[in-house]
C-alpha cells in the first residue's frame, strides 16, 4: 500500500473490499445458510412450534427445514407439510399452528394422530390443501367452523377419522373449493343449504355418515359436480328434481338410506352419467322411461327398494351398460327383449321381484355375460335354447320360478359354468346328458321339478362337482356308481324319487348324502372302509379318463388287460410303502460322502430310494443354505429340483432336532398322518427320509410361500384379490371338514395359523404342517399339552388341556379374519364384547389394501366369511359350529348381498 494514501482513500478501499466479499458470499454460500444461521433457524417461532409438537423428537441441532415431511420456501419459512410417520398417538392440537402462517399444503393423512382438529387450523389463510384423512384416532372433536376462514382451500380432505358432529355451515365460504371429501366419519346433523355456495366443487363425498334429513334442493347449483355420493346415511325424503341441472355429473350415488318417493324422470336430463347407484332405499313408483336417455351408463343399481311396474323397453338403449341390478322391487311384467341389445352386460340380477311372463329368446344375445340371476320371480315358459349362446356365463340362478318345459340340451355350451341352479320350477323331461361336458361345474341344483328319467352316469366326469340336489323328482333307475369318484362331492340329496337298486358302495365318502324316500332303494349303505374305498376311486380314475365309448370285444380285453396291470402295479407300490414305512425293515443306503452303510429308511414315491436320496442332496448342495426357503415349527424347508424337473420343498429336521426325541415323534407322526389322508387342499407328502445324517419330508412345493407373508407384504397382498381370499377360507374350511369328519378317527391338526395354509401359483390354499396334528380317539380324554401357535390357539386349552375339533373351529376362524382383514385380528379378538359399543362396520375392518368389493355376490361372500369367523371364536366351545356345517354353507352359499356392503356392522354378524 502506497505510504502517503490519504484516510479518505483508505476508506474507499475499504469499502470496496467489504462490497466484493458481500457478492462473492452470495454465490459461495449455500442457499439453507443464506436465510439465517442454524442458531436463528432453532430460535424462530416456526421451529419452536415444531420442536414443541414432539412429533419428531428432540431436534434442536437440526434445521427444521430438514425435517421429515417439512418443506420451506426460499425464505426458509414452512410451506408444506407431508406425510411422515409420527410418534405413536400424536394429538393434532399439540401443534402450534398460528405460528405456521404460509403453510400452503397440509396432507398429514394416515399419520396416526389423535385427538380432535383445533380451531386454530383457521388461521392459515395461505392453504389451498388440507388433508387429515384416515386419522382414525381424531374421535375427540368436531369440524371447527373456522374452517371456513381458508378462502383459498381448493382440496379438503378429512375422511375416516371418526370426526362427529354436524357439517358447519361456514363451509360455504370456501368459494375456491373443487373437492370435499368428508366421508366414513360419525357426522350427523343436515347437509348444510349453504352447501349450494361451492360453485366450484367437482367431487362432492359425505357418505358413511349419519346425516339425516332431505337432500338439499341447493345442491342443483353445483353445476361443476363430476362425483356426488351421500351414500351410507339417514337422509329421508324426495330425490330432489333439482340434481338433473348438474350436467357434468359421472357417478350419483345415494345408495342405502331413507329416500322415498319416485326416481325423477328429470333424471334422464344427466347425459355424461355413467354410474347411478340408488339401491337400499324406499323409493316407489316406476322406473321412469326416461332412464333410456342415460347412453353412457356402465353401472346402474336401483335394487332394494319398492320400484314397481314394468321393467322399461328403453332400458335397451343403455348399450354401454356392463352391470343391471333391479332384485328386490315388486317389478312385474316380462323382461323387455329389448335387454338383448345390452352386449356389454356381464352381470344381471332381476332376482326377488315379481316378473313374469318368458324368458326372451334375445338374452341369447348378451355374450359378454357371466352372472345371470332372475330367481325368485313368476317367469314361466320354456328356458330359451339360445341361452347356450352365452359362452360366458359362470353363475346361473333360475330357480323359484314357473319354468316349463325340459332343460334344453344347448346347456352343455356354457363351459366357463360353475354354478347351475333351477331348482322349485317345473321343469320336466330328461336331464340333458350335455350336462355331463361341463367340466368346471361346481354346484348343481335341479331339485323340486318334474324331472324324469335316469340320473345320467356322465354327471361322474364333472370332477369339480361339490354339491349335487336332484330330490323331489320324478327319477328312476339305480344310482349311478360313478358318482362315488367324484374326488370333491361333499352334498349329494337324491330323496324323494323313485330311485331303485343297490347303495353304490363307496358314496359314503361323501361328506353329506340323503338318499331318503326312494321305497325300491336297498336301505343297506355298504359297511367298506374308507381306506377301501380311496383304494377303488383313484383306481378307477374315471376323472381324468372319462367313460369308455363303444368298442369291439378286442378292445375291451386290451383295455381290461392295461387296467389290470395298472392296478397290480399300484398295489405293489402300494404294499412297497406299507413294507419301507409300517414294518420298518432295514435298507441299505450307499453315502458317497462317507463311503459306509447305513441301515435306515428312505422311501420315496416313484423314486429309488438310493437315486433318490442322491438327488435331493445333490439339488439342495447337502442342504446349502441358499436353497432354503423358510422354517418350520421344528425344521428348515428347503426348495429343490429334481433331474426330471419337478421342483419338491423338502422339510429338514435340524441335526440336534433330529437327536431329540420329541422331533422325532413329530416326525413320524407327520409322515403318518399325511399318508392317510387324501385331500385337494391338504399338501401332497411325496415320500420322506429317516437316515442318520439327516431326516426329512418331500412335499409338494408351493410358489406362493405361506397365507402369513402373502398378507404381510404390501405387493403380494394386493395380488390377492377378494374372490381369491374367500376361496383361501373356503379351501381351508373344506380341508379341515374333510379331517374331523371324513377320517377314521377323526385328525385334530392342533395348529391352525396363516403361516401353515400355504399357496400354490394359482393361490389355492393348502393345510400344512401336520407335526402336532393328533388322532382324536372318543373314549379318552384327549389331554395333552398345550400345542399350536400364539394368537390362534382356542381360550379353553389354557384351563381344561382337552383337545378337540372345535380347537381347530377357533383356529380356523381367527385364520379367517385374519384372511379378510390383512392381518391378525388381535384387537378385534380382545374387544368382541365392547363391539356393539363402538358399532363397528364390516368395512372398517376389511383389508385397506383392496378396493372394497362392489360386486354383490363378492360381498355377499365376504360377509359369510366374517359371519362364520365370529360364530367359529365363540368363547364357549360347544357353541361353535362344526367344520361341517361350515364347509356346507360355503358350498350352499350363492345369494349377492341384498344391503350395501358398507351398511352392515359387526354388531349384525354377531347375532
Amino acid at each position: 500500500m502506497n505510504q502517503h494514501a490519504t484516510p479518505s482513500s483508505v476508506y474507499s478501499i475499504v469499502l470496496i473490499a467489504i462490497t466484493m466479499a458481500a457478492i462473492v458470499s452470495l454465490f459461495l454460500v449455500p442457499s439453507s445458510a443464506k436465510s439465517s444461521s442454524p442458531s436463528s433457524l432453532s430460535s424462530s417461532a416456526e421451529a419452536k412450534a415444531l420442536l414443541n409438537s414432539d412429533w419428531w423428537g428432540n431436534f434442536s441441532s437440526i434445521n427444521h427445514c430438514d425435517l421429515a415431511g417439512i418443506v420451506c420456501n426460499g425464505a426458509g419459512s414452512v410451506n408444506r407439510m407431508e406425510s411422515f410417520l409420527s410418534y405413536p398417538y400424536s394429538r393434532l392440537e399439540s401443534m402450534n399452528w398460528s405460528s405456521l402462517p404460509n403453510l400452503e399444503y397440509i396432507d398429514l393423512s394416515d399419520c396416526g394422530l389423535t385427538g380432535g382438529i383445533p380451531n386454530e387450523i383457521g388461521t392459515l389463510s395461505k392453504l389451498t390443501h388440507l388433508n387429515f384423512s384416515l386419522n382414525h384416532g381424531l374421535t375427540e372433536g368436531v369440524l371447527p367452523p373456522t374452517l371456513g376462514n381458508l378462502s383459498q382451500l381448493v382440496h379438503l380432505d378429512i375422511s375416516e377419522t371418526n370426526i362427529k358432529g354436524p357439517i358447519p355451515s361456514s363451509i360455504s365460504n370456501l368459494s375456491r373449493l373443487a373437492k370435499l371429501f368428508l366421508h366414513s366419519n360419525l357426522l350427523d346433523g343436515f347437509i348444510p343449504r349453504e352447501i349450494g355456495r361451492l360453485k366450484n366443487l367437482v367431487e362432492l363425498n359425505l357418505s358413511l355418515n349419519y346425516l339425516v334429513g332431505s337432500i338439499p334442493k341447493s345442491i342443483g347449483n353445483l353445476t361443476a359436480l363430476t362425483r356426488l355420493s351421500l351414500s351410507s346415511n339417514r337422509l329421508t325424503g324426495c330425490i330432489p328434481p333439482e340434481i338433473s341441472k348438474l350436467k357434468n355429473l359421472v357417478e350419483l350415488n345415494l345408495f342405502s338410506n331413507h329416500l322415498d318417493g319416485p326416481i325423477p324422470p328429470s333424471i334422464g336430463n344427466l347425459s355424461a352419467l355413467t354410474y347411478l347407484f340408488l339401491s337400499s332405499n324406499n323409493l316407489n313408483h316406476s322406473i321412469p322411461i326416461e332412464i333410456g336417455n342415460l347412453k353412457k351408463l356402465v353401472g346402474m343399481e336401483l335394487d332394494s327398494n319398492y320400484l314397481r311396474g314394468p321393467i322399461p323397453h328403453e332400458i335397451g338403449k343403455l348399450k354401454n351398460l356392463g352391470e343391471l341390478s333391479l332384485f328386490g322391487n315388486n317389478l312385474h311384467g316380462p323382461i323387455p327383449p329389448s335387454i338383448g341389445n345390452l352386449t356389454d352386460l356381464t352381470y344381471l340380477y332381476l332376482f326377488s321381484n315379481k316378473l313374469d311372463g318368458s324368458i326372451p329368446a334375445s338374452i341369447g344375445h348378451l355374450s359378454s355375460l357371466s352372472y345371470l340371476d332372475i330367481s325368485l320371480n313368476q317367469l314361466n315358459g320354456p328356458i330359451p335354447s339360445e341361452i347356450g349362446e352365452l359362452k360366458s356365463l359362470i353363475k346361473v340362478w333360475m330357480d323359484h320360478n314357473k319354468l316349463q318345459g325340459p332343460i334344453p340340451q344347448e346347456i352343455g355350451n356354457l363351459a366357463c359354468l360353475t354354478d347351475l341352479d333351477l331348482n322349485d320350477n317345473l321343469l320336466a323331461s330328461h336331464i340333458p346328458l350335455s350336462i355331463g361336458v361341463l367340466k368346471n361345474l361346481e354346484r348343481l341344483s335341479l331339485s323340486t321339478n318334474f324331472l324324469n328319467g335316469y340320473i345320467p352316469r356322465q354327471l361322474g366326469r364333472l370332477c369339480n362337482l361339490e354339491y349335487v340336489n336332484l330330490a323331489r323328482n320324478d327319477l328312476k333307475g339305480t344310482i349311478p356308481g360313478e358318482l362315488k369318484y367324484l374326488p370333491k362331492l361333499k352334498y349329494l340329496d337324491l330323496s324323494h324319487n323313485n330311485l331303485f337298486g343297490k347303495i353304490p358302495d363307496c358314496l359314503c365318502l361323501v361328506g353329506n348324502f340323503s338318499l331318503s324316500y326312494n321305497p325300491q332303494l336297498e336301505s343297506q349303505i355298504p359297511n367298506r372302509s374308507r381306506n377301501e374305498c380311496y383304494e377303488v376311486c383313484n383306481q378307477a380314475n374315471y376323472c381324468s379318463s372319462g367313460f369308455p365309448s363303444e368298442v369291439d370285444t378286442k378292445k375291451r380285453t386290451m383295455i381290461l388287460a392295461l387296467v389290470l396291470s395298472l392296478l397290480g402295479i399300484a398295489f405293489l407300490s402300494f404294499l412297497g410303502f406299507v413294507v419301507c414305512f409300517c414294518f420298518c425293515k432295514s435298507r441299505t443306503i450307499q453315502s458317497e460322502a462317507t463311503g459306509t452303510n447305513h441301515g435306515d429308511i428312505c422311501c420315496i414315491w416313484n423314486y429309488d430310494g438310493r437315486i433318490a436320496y442322491e438327488d435331493i442332496i445333490n439339488a439342495t448342495n447337502d442342504f446349502d443354505i441358499r436353497y432354503c426357503i423358510g422354517t418350520g415349527g421344528y425344521g428348515s424347508v428347503y426348495r429343490a429340483q429334481l433331474p426330471s424337473g419337478k421342483v419338491v420343498a423338502l422339510k429338514k429336521l435340524h441335526r440336534l432336532e433330529a437327536e431329540d426325541p420329541t422331533f422325532d415323534h413329530c416326525f413320524r407322526n407327520e409322515v403318518q398322518m399325511l399318508t392317510n389322508v387324501r385331500h385337494k387342499n391338504i399338501v401332497k407328502l411325496y415320500g420322506f427320509c429317516l437316515h442318520n445324517r439327516c431326516m426329512f419330508l418331500v412335499y409338494e412345493y408351493m410358489e406362493k410361500g405361506s397365507l402369513f407373508c402373502a398378507l404381510r407384504f404390501n405387493a403380494e397382498a394386493s395380488e390377492i384379490g377378494w374372490i381369491k381370499r374367500v376361496n383361501i377360507v373356503k379351501a381351508t374350511a373344506h380341508a379341515l371338514s374333510y379331517l374331523h369328519h371324513d377320517c377314521t378317527p377323526p385328525i385334530v391338526h392342533r395348529d391352525i395359523s396363516s403361516n401353515n395354509i400355504l399357496l400354490n401359483s394359482q393361490l389355492e390354499a393348502f393345510v400344512a404342517d401336520f407335526g402336532t396334528a393328533r388322532l382324536l380317539n372318543p373314549d379318552s380324554s384327549n389331554q395333552t399339552v398345550i400345542a399350536g401357535t400364539y394368537g390362534y390357539i382356542a381360550p379353553e386349552l389354557a384351563y381344561t388341556m382337552v383337545v378337540t375339533e372345535k380347537c381347530d373351529v377357533y383356529s380356523f376362524g381367527v385364520v379367517a379374519l385374519e384372511t379378510i382383514m390383512g392381518k391378525h385380528p388381535g384387537d378385534i379378538l380382545s374387544s368382541l364384547r365392547s363391539l356393539p359399543r363402538e358399532n363397528m362396520m364390516i368395512t372398517d375392518i376389511l383389508d385397506p389394501r383392496l378396493p372394497p368389493p362392489t360386486n354383490p355376490i363378492v360381498a355377499g361372500n365376504i360377509v359369510l366369511v366374517a359371519k362364520m369367523a365370529f360364530a367359529c371364536l365363540c368363547p364357549e366351545p360347544r357353541s361353535r359350529p362344526t367344520m361341517l356345517r361350515l364347509s356346507q354353507e360355503f358350498l350352499s352359499h350363492k345369494k349377492a348381498l341384498a344391503a350395501p356392503l358398507a351398511t352392515i356392522s359387526l354388531l349384525q354378524l354377531l347375532k
